[in-house]
């Protein structure tokens, strides 16, 4: 992963610190201090950042987004 989208994946989780436990928010400002000082994650905790954020932002698949739009259109 290159330092560019750490940086994004870092700022992306700001929006959802306060939804955080104790301890995942613990690990993400000191993620977030360590990308501020320019430093690489060691693979542990590029592992836990991505861990992090799978859980915060899911991906959804192209169906799941068509059937969210039909049921918000099919009222209509």
């Amino acid at each position: 992963m290159t330092s560019v989208e750490q940086r994004k994946m870092v700022q992306r989780l700001k929006q959802a610190a306060g939804k955080m436990s104790r301890e995942e928010r613990a690990a993400y400002e000191m993620m977030a201090k360590r990308d501020h000082d320019d430093e690489e994650l060691d693979s542990l905790t590029m592992t836990k950042l991505k861990q992090l954020h799978a859980k915060y932002f899911p991906k959804h698949s192209k169906d799941d987004l068509e059937d969210a739009w039909s049921k918000l259109t099919k009222g209509k």
